[in-house]
């Protein structure tokens, strides 16, 4: 059943259902609606139901009637139509808003006076969940909160963080009745009535601001001649944000305590919308921030700029436009391929194929097949002749990825191919020459693996004409931050994922951990968070770096026996063993080579003491 509120200027609003097909507003008290407003005719209006509309008729000429603001004569009314006859404002509605036991006496309260409010507040959810626009959205809550308590205009203020303490905040949004935007809505506020909101984080309601004795004396209600005034906080985080304010100024007592809860209600809804949109805004800085850095810190496909990473830039431009063989070296998961396609896509064999080859992937009785081909019927299963490798990177270059994991017999084979630039197919005589430049990679030490003869020492300086080492993430510095940035922005769309970005604590936990695994293992632990994780920013929790993850601390002592150790042995090593020479260049005695060479060889056992085993000797 519809309903028409009006709102008197000294109590709360009146409630009462169109039941008739005729319904009578004006002053004489035979009318169904009793107006006790001077300035509203005996007879002033009435609205007719037609079985389907509600018309609003006018029945005296002099009776001045605006809809919506709007002079009208008669009008067809819809829901949420605001109505003024003379200087009293009704409102109208659709929906039944008392019930039947509440209708006798005019201005009862209803116990069903919310559900217009519960409507409302479903219809804007929904409209929420499909909505995009944040203005849009706050356009339709400011509406519906000004329909529902009677205010005649409403706004959202919000706070700037960087605003001194009695800067009045922003408008972010403002409506009228008419549903349209407040021009200078600023000043159509109390300054400090939102002040105050703001500071106590505490909704205020005024029944009659310009008697009020909290507010009655400030500048703004004065000059704004204030009736109904109420006020909520906007908060995130414990910290007020901004505030909700709806007003009517002529209607005093207009708002009561439901309304004010329902109001709240609302509020945290705007706060949620407004969170979203900072979080969005601060999101997309960062993205630019990140794009901007990217830009100066990005060569090709690799990012860095730590101080060795720039080298490894400065000796790859160099070498990239020649054909000299290069061996890159590092540890697993550091870029080797990224840095190898990078010296292919620089050179003059850029339109040319760049082939990998995988030497620990492949098994040892077929790897010289792979890499040179064969002829149809060479061996058991050869029912055709097939290129090889070498054969298919003619023109271009070819990569040969875990060269360290290459099998002894096949060594010999790869350093004729290097010699001769030549290649023979498995069971033919006949040599192919293949014109391919050779960029190599490991992870392994190969002048260990000379000394201990896994490794030719010839195919070893033939391969490492040019050596490019990478750095390990570790020891990259801010590196890793950029990287990480970068791996989420590339992967959280593909990935179709809410996260964007990380959080302090996360990113204080990339750079604590020592990624044994380097970029591929940050990738995948990027990767996997990005596909379980359900907030919008990655935690410690969810890259596994909880404080389980951090190197445990060693005593100082204990730290500096460990470099001191490393560091005679890579001494001692430079000097190919020679233990006296090493000794005079460290300007230690010799005996100290001979006890840092024990301790490698008999490894202090667990729970043994430091002096325990300098004592012993």
């Amino acid at each position: 059943m519809a309903t028409v509120r009006f709102f008197p200027n000294d109590g709360p609003p009146i409630l009462t259902a169109l039941h008739k097909p005729v319904t009578t507003l004006g002053r004489a008290l035979g009318n169904d609606i009793h107006l006790p407003d001077a300035s509203v005719a005996h007879h002033h209006a009435q609205i007719v139901f037609n079985g389907r509309d509600f018309q609003l008729e006018e029945l005296d000429r002099e009776g001045e009637i605006l809809i919506n603001g709007k002079k009208k004569r008669r009008a067809r009314l819809a829901n949420g139509d605001r109505f003024t006859l003379g200087r009293a404002q009704l409102g109208f509605s659709f929906f039944t808003e008392v019930s039947p036991a509440s209708m006798a006496p005019p201005g009862s309260k209803s116990e069903k006076g919310d559900i217009e409010g519960i409507r409302r507040l479903q219809a804007f959810s929904e409209r929420l969940m499909t909505s995009r626009s944040v203005d849009e959205l706050l356009e339709a809550l400011l509406d519906a909160i000004i329909e529902l308590t009677g205010a005649g205009r409403g706004v959202v203020l919000l706070v700037d963080p960087g605003d001194a303490k009695d800067t009045v905040p922003r408008v972010r949004a403002s409506r009228n009745l008419q549903r349209e935007a407040i021009q200078d809505a600023s000043g159509a506020i109390s300054d400090s009535i939102v002040r105050q909101v703001i500071d106590t984080r505490r909704p205020v309601i005024v029944s009659d601001a310009l008697t009020d004795t909290t507010f009655g004396k400030s500048e703004s209600v004065i000059a704004l001649k204030l009736s109904s005034v109420m006020c909520v906080p906007l908060g995130s985080q414990g910290e007020a944000i901004g505030a909700l304010y709806v007003a009517n100024d002529e209607v005093k007592h207009l708002f009561e305590r439901p309304q004010l809860d329902l109001m709240q209600i609302f509020a945290s809804q705007a706060s949620l919308i407004l969170q979203n949109a900072m979080l969005l805004s601060a999101l997309r800085a960062d993205k630019e921030k990140l794009s901007a850095e990217l830009s100066d810190k990005r060569f090709g496909e690799i990012i860095g700029s730590c101080p060795s990473m720039l080298e490894v830039f400065r000796k790859l431009q160099k070498v990239a436009s020649t054909d000299i063989n290069v061996l890159i070296t590092g540890e697993t998961g550091t870029g080797k391929e990224l840095i190898a396609r990078e010296l292919h896509r620089r050179s003059n064999r850029e339109k040319g194929p760049f082939v990998t080859v995988n030497c620990g992937a492949i098994p040892e009785n077929l790897i010289e097949s792979e890499m040179f081909g064969h002829v149809k019927g060479a061996f058991t299963g050869a029912i055709a002749s097939r290129a090889g490798q070498f054969q298919q990177a003619d023109g271009g270059t070819l990569f040969l990825d875990e060269i360290g994991e290459l099998p002894s017999p096949m060594q010999v084979k790869l350093l004729r191919a290097l010699q001769e630039r030549v290649v023979f197919r498995v069971g033919d005589n006949r040599p192919e020459k293949c014109d391919i430049r050779i960029v190599a990679a490991t992870n392994r030490n190969l002048e260990e693996m000379i000394k201990t003869g896994d490794f030719r020492e010839d195919l070893y300086y033939r391969l490492n004409v040019v050596n490019l080492w990478l750095p390990p993430l570790r020891d990259r510095g801010d590196d890793v931050f950029i990287i990480a940035r970068a791996l989420l922005s590339k992967h959280a769309d593909e990935l179709n994922s809410p996260v964007r970005g990380f959080s302090p604590q996360a990113l204080a936990a990339i750079k604590k951990y020592a990624w044994p695994g380097n970029i591929r293992q940050l990738e995948n632990r990027v990767k996997k968070a990005l596909v379980l994780c359900d907030r919008t920013l990655l935690g410690p929790e969810d890259l596994d770096l909880g404080p389980e993850a951090e190197q445990p601390i060693v005593p100082l002592e204990k730290a500096k026996e460990d470099f001191q150790r490393r560091y005679v042995l890579e001494v001692l090593e430079r000097n190919n063993g020679n233990r006296t020479q090493t000794a005079r260049d460290l300007g230690v005695d010799p005996r100290t080579i001979f006890r840092y060479l024990e301790k490698e060889q008999n490894p202090m056992p667990s729970g043994a003491t430091q002096s325990a085993v300098i004592d012993s000797e």
